[in-house]
């Protein structure tokens, strides 16, 4: 989600805009109505690894597809 807010907002409330976007939420920073910033969480190193090992995981636990299955997905509504 992107929340958009004035300088003089993101001025007053830095602390409680940065924790939301430590959270994940994008935020916009305007002068007036033009956007001057984009500000979003910078991703460490250590969540890229999670992300990983979770893909990784899933992918052990998917079966794998046989040659026809995937031509059926790919051609249906096709006919």
């Amino acid at each position: 989600m992107t929340t958009t807010v004035k300088i003089s907002e993101a001025k007053t409330h830095l602390s409680e805009l940065l924790a939301r976007v430590e959270a994940g939420e994008d935020l916009i920073i305007t002068r007036g109505n033009d956007p001057v910033a984009h500000v979003t969480r910078v991703r460490k190193q250590s969540d890229m690894q999670l992300l990983l090992a979770e893909v990784k995981a899933a992918r052990l636990k998917a079966t794998p597809l046989s040659h026809e299955e995937l031509l059926s997905w790919r051609d249906e509504g096709r006919r």
